[in-house]
């Protein structure tokens, strides 16, 4: 006997046939003998309805009351699928966020989670019952309702998982596992058994949509296993594992990449000390988050230029308050580039091999793509080149590090 938290996103539970034929995967579990608890997201298209009216009705709406309506749409889902499993025979009771609790902090539309009072679902646990409990919702400290911002179910289900003990907490999704790259441009992708949760938690934050990256986060801090699978077909899914599970690890594990950024040069920057802070400062304070960073070496010692990457909806953003502060920073002009795509290679076998570097922009020049900018961590590589080459650049790398399907 396990206990298990299975976690259902909003194509999962589509429908009412899409709920009652979760429900049934739900009670092959309990009838295996299991602890279960369920998480479930609103319906496909439910959230981004109830997004839309709170904008309709007010642009500068109050953040407390956009956390009542758009959390409406998982006690939809939580109480439908109590019905579900009653009526096949499963003892099964709905659980919003504030009846647990999951306890949050006050920032409504992306609260975090300080603490998860579960001791009466692990009492039902006993009595047999199964907790279905309603994902991306919480509870302040004002007793008012919060939710933990777009894709917050998955970091529910983990949060659960954590605080009841389970064994593993499964997230069933519209695909069947995490692959060495996106299957839609890379054909050869393989899925993979097993990922470190250091190697999902680069995947996720570089663009793979699989899992929401703070759950990874929770997941890797709480040791917590999680399995993701496709909720459509009956196949194994990918585990997330630590990295002492994984017997021979692989050098490259993935492939990843990300559209969403945009590429900021600064050119004939002051090369005076300070001037990077007199620079992020302004940035920080408007909440734009910087990424790539890359400083020409300064000729004459007297200026420079300067590259880095913000998210592409923060470009206009990010011109408006950089030209805001130019008389200020000295600089000659600012430039922006919205045509470029982050193109990541992932694997904690790096730490240990020498020459995946080399490599990778071996591979890059070969077939003709310029490398823009480049940053590196332990366990990953990143480049920024030209959108146009977003697909020859992934299957390139793909071929190189062996990730092909055979």
């Amino acid at each position: 006997m396990a206990r298990i938290v299975q976690k259902f996103g909003g194509t999962s539970v589509a429908d009412i046939d899409r709920i009652q034929a979760v429900a049934q995967r739900v009670k092959q579990s309990v009838d295996a003998g299991d602890e279960v608890a369920v998480v479930v997201s609103a319906m496909s298209g439910t959230t981004n309805q109830l997004v839309g009216w709170t904008r309709e009705i007010s642009p500068m709406h109050d953040a407390r009351e956009y956390d009542v309506v758009v959390s409406a749409g998982e006690q939809i889902t939580v109480g439908l699928m109590a019905m579900a499993l009653q009526n096949i025979g499963v003892d099964a009771r709905s659980w919003l966020g504030w009846q647990i609790p999951m306890v949050t902090d006050d920032v409504h539309g992306r609260a975090r989670i300080d603490e998860v009072r579960a001791d009466e679902i692990i009492r039902r646990f006993g009595l047999g019952q199964v907790a279905v409990m309603a994902g991306f919702q919480g509870i302040g400290s004002d007793n008012r309702i919060t939710t933990l911002g777009r894709g917050g179910s998955d970091t529910s289900a983990v949060a659960l998982a954590a605080a009841i003990g389970a064994d593993r907490c499964d997230i069933f999704t519209d695909v069947d596992g995490i692959y060495t790259s996106d299957p839609r441009i890379v054909t050869r992708a393989q899925k993979l058994d097993k990922i470190t949760y250091e190697e999902m938690l680069e995947m996720a934050s570089l663009g793979a949509k699989v899992l929401q990256t703070r759950s990874v986060e929770l997941a890797m801090n709480h040791r917590v296993r999680l399995q993701v699978l496709s909720s459509f077909i009956d196949a194994p899914g990918t585990l997330v594992v630590d990295e002492e599970e994984i017997v021979e690890q692989e050098i490259v594990s993935g492939i990843a990449h990300s559209g969403n950024e945009a590429k900021i040069t600064l050119v004939r920057v002051p090369d005076n000390p300070g001037i990077a802070a007199a620079i992020f400062g302004p940035l920080a304070e408007s909440s734009i988050n910087v990424d790539m960073i890359v400083q020409n070496v300064s000729e004459d010692g007297k200026a420079t230029d300067l590259t880095f990457t913000v998210p592409k909806d923060d470009l206009a953003r990010t011109l408006e308050v950089l030209e805001g502060q130019k008389e200020d920073l000295g600089f000659e002009r600012v430039e922006g580039d919205p045509d470029v795509v982050k193109i990541s290679v992932v694997g904690v076998g790096m730490r240990s091999h020498a020459g995946v570097a080399m490599r990778m922009f071996q591979a890059l020049a070969d077939k003709g793509i310029n490398i823009q900018v480049i940053s590196t961590s332990e366990i990953k590589i990143s480049v920024l080149v030209s959108d146009t080459y977003t697909e020859l650049a992934l299957r390139s790398l793909h071929t190189v590090y062996g990730l092909d399907a055979v």
